[in-house]
């Protein structure tokens, strides 16, 4: 099975190395034809292959802009991100007055999201909020751009969704960190993280985990009265939280 596998594998790259090397002789025209209908019939890898061809070519006035956008989204499709960024991000930076802009800014928040978990996320049940948050912090910028920028965009709404998504998903993160620290008895550690995801996600959900992490931080350090007013503080903001019944 393993053999037959790799057979077909060796087979598909030679079948798309030779469909490439007959794309490099045909006009523009057609190699754009050829890469909207790779595009519109979902085939991702082919369709990020063509446009970045097209893009490459010098003569390309008619043809440049559109080919780096549709190459960033074909690549993205295809779960190659990295090929994605750098198509996307060197069109936001010749293109700086293009009216797809917004689009591009979107296109670039959704690239670096990573919204999907991978298949081993996925097998053990992992939280979004427990990966890298890097990405998500280039993706909020990116969607924060669109809503600031072209308010009236299309796109502007669904940006502005994803903004208050990963602002959560952050405020998770800081709140699991800060678990990992109490959990290994590292109170102060802890403390700071729940304090940081209070301060900079307030509205958050996981505020109300951040507060009860607070409390039991300090209370293992002996801040009794910190404890106390950080207790005050979750039953003013969370005032049916189960974990003021503990």
């Amino acid at each position: 099975m393993a053999l037959a596998v790799a057979a077909i594998m060796i087979s598909g790259c030679s079948f798309l190395s030779d469909k490439l090397k007959e794309a490099s002789t045909w006009s523009d025209e057609k190699l754009y034809e050829h890469a909207q209908q790779a595009l519109s019939e979902h085939d991702w890898g082919l369709c990020a292959k063509y446009f970045g061809m097209l893009e490459g070519r010098a003569a390309l006035d008619r043809y440049a802009q559109q080919a780096q956008l549709n190459a960033a989204y074909c690549n993205w499709k295809d779960k190659q991100n990295t090929a994605a960024l750098q198509f996307i991000e060197r069109f936001i930076r010749q293109y700086p007055a293009h009216q797809r802009l917004d689009y591009a800014f979107y296109l670039k928040g959704l690239i670096n999201s990573n919204d999907e978990l991978s298949l081993l996320g996925r097998l053990s049940h992992q939280d979004i909020s427990e990966r890298d948050p890097y990405t998500a912090r280039d993706a909020y910028q990116a969607f924060k751009a669109v809503v600031k920028y072209y308010p009236s965009s299309p796109y502007a709404m669904d940006a502005a969704q994803r903004m208050r998504y990963i602002v959560n998903m952050l405020a998770a993160h800081e709140v699991h960190v800060a678990d990992y620290y109490y959990r290994r008895g590292a109170y102060i550690a802890a403390a700071n993280r729940a304090q940081a995801a209070l301060e900079q996600f307030e509205n958050a959900p996981a505020a109300e985990e951040a507060l009860r992490l607070l409390i039991l931080s300090y209370q293992a350090l002996g801040e009794s009265q910190l404890a106390h007013d950080a207790e005050r503080v979750l039953q003013a903001t969370f005032p049916a939280s189960p974990y003021l019944k503990r």
